[in-house]
């Protein structure tokens, strides 16, 4: 069976480059970037903060294997713009990334290579000025119970390791634990034999644990 990929590279924080050329001034704002409803508030700020620049050309990419991207050369002349910015976010091996370069214009035009040019090493100025950090894939599940089998829960939680997320001590025990894509369904095996005090060999994926509902939470985006 192939190995389920669950991890990727990104960018922890904002970063910043800058490329000036005939005037011009080209300032690169790179952002972690997991949803792309963020996207019109970041252009909507960078607008406010610039409200005397030509353009504001962006490329974004998203997904674990890059599968969502996008370009913008915002009035700049076709694939002069967002094009070599989506090529350097691509060539440093990140995704869930914005880039936006926000242009003044200086009075002298590049033509289509000194843009590209500019675009690019802008771009790739604030990510290399990146902090690249690696991410996992997981899914979190809810575990319910009563307080009378608490300890017992916490104490199989702890031997093996998991990876509790929070904590919900009201009517119930609620504990939700994070399991990563990749070992998602061998963990959760696991679990269930020690909870039940079976063998793994006696759990298959239907087996249901009386005393502590196992429910798993809905996917959040990358």
């Amino acid at each position: 069976m192939e190995a389920i990929k669950d991890s990727y590279f990104t960018i922890e924080d904002v970063a910043q480059g800058e490329y000036k050329e005939k005037g011009s001034k080209f300032l690169a704002y790179a952002y972690s970037f997991d949803d792309t409803n963020q996207l019109s508030e970041i252009i909507k700020t960078l607008k406010s903060e610039h409200p005397k620049a030509r353009h504001h050309c962006f490329a974004y990419q998203v997904g674990i294997n890059g599968e969502e991207h996008r370009a913008f050369d915002d009035g700049e002349p076709s694939g002069t713009a967002g094009k070599p910015i989506l090529g350097q976010i691509k060539s440093k091996g990140v995704t869930n990334v914005l880039v936006v370069v926000v242009r003044y214009f200086g009075g002298t035009k590049l033509g289509a290579s000194g843009l590209i040019q500019a675009y690019k090493l802008a771009a790739q100025e604030a990510l290399e000025s990146a902090a690249i950090v690696e991410k996992f894939v997981s899914t979190q599940y809810l575990l319910e119970t009563g307080y009378d089998k608490m300890g017992f829960l916490l104490n199989v939680l702890k031997k093996l390791d998991l990876d509790i997320v929070e904590k919900n001590f009201d009517t119930n025990v609620q504990i939700t634990i994070r399991l990563r894509k990749s070992v998602e369904f061998e963990k959760l095996k696991i679990l269930k034999a020690d909870l039940l005090e079976l063998s793994l060999d006696q759990i298959d994926e239907g087996i249901r644990i009386a005393w502590c509902e196992i429910l798993k939470k809905p996917d959040k985006h990358l």
